[in-house]
């Protein structure tokens, strides 16, 4: 450990404060995890425990021919059990996806003065944030992660205001992307007996945004986690994971062929696929029937791991609750009707603990 480094505080500044993060210490060579990242043992990942999730991905181009009704069936048994699948064929060419992975590469091997400059306290554009863990204040323990986040207010502002290092690339990578998140909330708002029209497209995903997260290697895995178990508070997410791995989901209810109530089943890096998941919001629009996926992130001792998320919800003015539709047919609510802005204060008011974010609605 570096000199100045071996108290909790000091490495606090340092890596949080300073704006240095993970790589920063772990720059400085590391040989074991330092205390303020070791996890209680109920938090930590053991890759033996854990299932692989072997499912074939869905093959997104079969919805334009004779196979339409089964993939619209695959894509809504895997929004109502695991909430989470992935998808080929979706429309964003694959060249793109390896380009993403490099601009986020070349972004956090930056000097970390570089990086700090978007620190929330300081940076230049109210859009783009830099930081690590998640709310590190309040963590008892931070996760071995750095990222930047990238809001979208609209075209001319991103290629103006985002780090000129992936700017480009990830407004192309969330652009070409929409096309396909349309179609999947048209089938699963289509399921529930709701019809889209712009508007309500604006409704659910009128907020949006590209993170690039960051795992830089770590002396010991069993130790740490690269994120702690979570949901993610939006409509839907769409992942790019590198080939690393990582990415560990709950089981919720036991599910055939994938895993029994409360396992954790890993989703193995597919070439070319993205990673969709359900979010809250998605979960409280249809009144529990699509699930929000609890997951989390395992670090690696081999080689630093990237990931690039598109985070799409609602924006934070937009009052959100269980679809009068769904809520005649099921006769009852299981959730209160919210303003999103107040789920979102919620939501990074508080550490990672599983889906209790939800129980902030939850009648």
């Amino acid at each position: 450990m570096a000199p100045g480094l071996d108290d909790g505080s000091s490495l606090f500044n340092f890596v949080v404060r300073d704006g240095n993060g993970v790589k920063g210490m772990v720059d400085l060579g590391l040989s074991t995890v330092p205390k303020p990242y070791v996890q209680p043992p109920k938090e930590r990942i053991d890759k033996r425990m854990a299932t692989r999730h072997e499912g074939a991905p869905i093959d997104l181009s079969r919805l334009d021919g004779p196979d339409h009704d089964e993939v619209v069936k695959e894509i809504v048994m895997a929004a109502e059990t695991l909430g989470f699948f992935q998808l080929v064929n979706h429309g964003v060419p694959v060249d793109l996806l390896e380009s993403l992975k490099d601009a986020a590469h070349d972004f956090f091997g930056q000097p970390s003065e570089k990086k700090a400059v978007y620190r929330k306290e300081v940076s230049p554009s109210p859009l783009v944030k830099y930081g690590t863990s998640f709310v590190p204040e309040k963590e008892k323990a931070l996760e071995w992660k750095d990222y930047i986040s990238m809001i979208y207010s609209n075209d001319s502002e991103a290629l103006q205001q985002w780090p000129k290092e992936c700017r480009e690339v990830a407004l192309e990578y969330l652009k070409t992307s929409m096309t396909m998140v349309r179609r999947l909330l048209e089938i699963l708002m289509g399921n529930l007996g709701v019809e889209l029209d712009d508007t309500k497209i604006d409704g659910l995903i009128g907020m949006k945004m590209v993170n690039m997260n960051f795992y830089p290697t770590c002396p010991n895995p069993d130790l740490t986690v690269g994120v702690g178990r979570h949901s993610d508070m939006g409509t839907l997410t769409i992942l790019l994971q590198d080939g690393i791995g990582g990415l560990y989901v709950k089981v919720a209810e036991e599910i055939a062929n994938i895993g029994k109530k409360g396992e954790w089943v890993e989703i193995p890096p597919v070439p070319g696929a993205l990673v969709i998941n359900i979010g809250d919001a998605l979960q409280i629009l249809s009144n529990g029937k699509y699930k929000s996926a609890e997951h989390r992130v395992r670090t690696t001792s081999t080689k630093s791991r990237v990931s690039v998320p598109i985070f799409t919800s609602p924006r934070p003015s937009e009052k959100i609750a269980p679809l009068p539709q769904v809520v005649e047919k099921d006769g009852f609510a299981c959730y209160r009707e919210v303003i999103f802005g107040d789920y979102m204060r919620n939501f990074f008011g508080n550490v990672h603990d599983g889906k209790k974010s939800l129980e902030f609605v939850q009648i």
